[in-house]
């Protein structure tokens, strides 16, 4: 503030992140964006919450508002394991250190900020208050919590990806004139006027009495999250009503060029010269192409936060940044990945858009591919030839998780058919570092209708093709599986039949996890209510610790110390038959 000669900053962000001036992380981005509407922007990562409060005083007030961000992770996700253990390290933070942030920073940090200065407004963002908008269910602490609003006590919540908004509420809160119709905000109020075609939620205080509303409540949150025009929605807690706007329509490839242009450094900040932060690792050689997901996946936040409507960058965008990278001292050449939140969802899109601003379908991959979407790869292809022909770029891999369903379909279009066949081997022969991940997360037809996932036939028939096209290429490389175990629908026989086909596919697994429940999920309300939401059919969660175990276990049948614990559970239930599928001798 010396060196810029100001008095006092426009606005102060707070974030449960380290700072790294770089468009992966959210507080780089708000703050840039800010910064491009001309105004004087400060920051303050992982603020010290215990001691003096010096860390929220220091920068003194700002002329129009704090904001606040837990980080690019729901902070109880970062800092706890599925079995809910404290996880040893922070990903986000210099040197891993485990201890730099509190349990729900939006909270706490905002309870600091209105004690110290009451009037000044207090915006939320970041995907911990996004996905915490509603009633919700808090696995770590095992209870229905209502709002993040309630709680933090802030002035107005931004959900999904915020550039829009921030812009818009900063105009309006330098004029002076009202908060509550910006689009993609949420608020607390005790005077409501509904209006012609709101949605009305079951209160908190019926979802804490019926487990069932919490599950139909979950429909509506998101169906109006993955419209192209959506309604308001309200829900009352106590005397007083959350407001949640519409999000604003999907961001023009020109907008979201404009984010990524900014002048990041790309950076941590200098103080933290000499330590390493996990994260920034990951990502300081990779480049995000494009936003949103319309995989749908049951238990992602993805489309929930970012939508389903994919928003493309240009590539005259994409190339810059890969240039750069290429001017970084520590590349190498090599691009960790050129990806997004899926791999090859680039460019693709639905053919007759008026179509897709009617629809309200999560997925328009699942139950079977939308005959509206576009799956041409065309567009990534060249993409892909383009970087590769960047001076200074040796190789560019794809880290980000592919969608074999998307290269398997078969639209009506022959060039369209071609050019999925062309992605899938050039992914294979050039884009791939010796083992490729992918996720078809379970073998159970039944659970992975759950999930949203498509058969397992298909990734088989995808293995197939990743094996010939690694046999005439003379490339000896894996096809990495992920799978969840104890997800909503899955017993313990499902899990002993993924263990019996994985056997014979000749698969070790690695990539595995429990199904860890977070917030504005489908698998999440399945999990806690009992209920599907869109069906409100009963649906069998494993919970106890005991019931979890028994299941993982089965991940791990090529284990001599699993052997005896696997054989007895298998007898218990009944599946004799499955032991002589896993183990050749065993006593009966």
């Amino acid at each position: 503030m010396e060196l810029h000669g100001w008095d006092m900053p426009d606005v102060i962000l707070f974030s449960g992140d380290a700072y790294v001036d770089h468009p992966s992380f959210g507080a780089a981005v708000i703050g840039r964006i800010l910064e491009a509407e001309g105004l004087r922007v400060a920051l303050v990562p992982q603020p010290n919450w215990r001691d003096d409060l010096r860390d929220f005083k220091k920068l003194g007030r700002p002329r129009l508002f704090f904001g606040v961000s837990a980080g690019c992770m729901d902070s109880m996700v970062n800092k706890y394991t599925a079995n809910k253990r404290l996880r040893s390290d922070d990903a986000y933070t210099p040197d891993a250190r485990p201890d730099m942030r509190p349990e729900y920073p939006s909270i706490v940090y905002t309870q600091i900020l209105k004690r110290l200065y009451p009037d000044v407004p207090v915006l939320l963002g970041g995907i911990e208050a996004s996905m915490r908008r509603l009633t919700h269910y808090d696995y770590w602490q095992d209870r229905v919590r209502p709002s993040i609003l309630v709680d933090s006590g802030a002035d107005l919540l931004v959900y999904g990806m915020g550039e829009k908004p921030i812009i818009e509420l900063a105009k309006r809160i330098e004029r002076g004139v009202p908060l509550t119709d910006v689009p993609q905000t949420a608020y607390l109020t005790k005077d409501i006027v509904p209006q012609s075609g709101d949605i009305t939620l079951y209160s908190h205080e019926e979802c804490l009495e019926d487990k069932r509303k919490e599950a139909a409540n979950f429909r509506h949150i998101e169906e109006e999250s993955n419209k192209y025009a959506a309604l308001r929605i309200l829900q009352a807690v106590g005397q007083r009503t959350v407001v949640v706007n519409p999000p604003y329509p999907p961001m023009t490839t020109e907008e979201l060029d404009h984010s990524f242009d900014l002048p990041y450094t790309r950076l941590p900040h200098p103080k933290y010269k000499g330590k390493r932060i996990p994260a920034y690792d990951m990502i300081k050689h990779s480049v995000n192409i494009h936003r949103g997901c319309f995989g749908g996946c049951a238990f992602c936040t993805i489309s929930a936060h970012q939508g389903k409507f994919i928003v493309s960058r240009s590539r005259e965008s994409i190339l810059r940044e890969v240039k750069a990278i290429t001017e970084m001292s520590d590349f190498k050449g090599y691009l960790s990945d050129l990806g997004g939140p899926s791999a090859n969802m680039y460019g693709m899109h639905g053919l007759d858009q008026t179509l897709c601003h009617k629809c309200k379908r999560p997925s328009c991959i699942h139950p079977r591919v939308c005959p509206n979407l576009n799956t041409d790869h065309r567009s990534l292809l060249n993409l892909y030839h383009a970087v590769d022909a960047m001076p200074g770029v040796k190789k560019s891999f794809i880290g980000s998780g592919v969608r074999y369903d998307l290269l398997l379909h078969e639209s009506r279009d022959f060039q369209t058919n071609q050019s999925a066949r062309e992605y899938t081997r050039e992914l294979i022969t050039r884009h791939v570092s010796g083992r490729l991940k992918v996720a078809p997360e379970h073998t159970s037809q039944r659970v992975l209708d759950i999930m949203r996932k498509p058969s397992f036939a298909q990734f088989e028939q995808f293995k197939k093709q990743f094996d010939q096209i690694n046999q005439e290429e003379g490339l000896r490389q894996q096809l990495i599986p992920y799978f969840i175990s104890s997800h909503p629908g899955c017993h313990e026989e499902d899990m002993a039949e993924l263990a019996v086909i994985t056997k014979r596919l000749d698969f070790h697994l690695e990539q595995v996890q429990d199904f860890t429940p977070t917030p504005m999920t489908v698998s999440t309300e399945a999990w806690y209510t009992g209920f599907h939401p869109y069906t409100l059919r009963p649906v069998f969660s494993a919970k106890t610790q005991r019931e979890k175990l028994a299941q993982r276990q089965f991940f791990f049948w090529y284990k001599p110390e699993e052997r005896q614990h696997i054989i007895r559970e298998l007898k218990r239930i009944g599946r004799t038959d499955l032991i002589d599928k896993l183990y050749k001798k065993w006593q009966r």
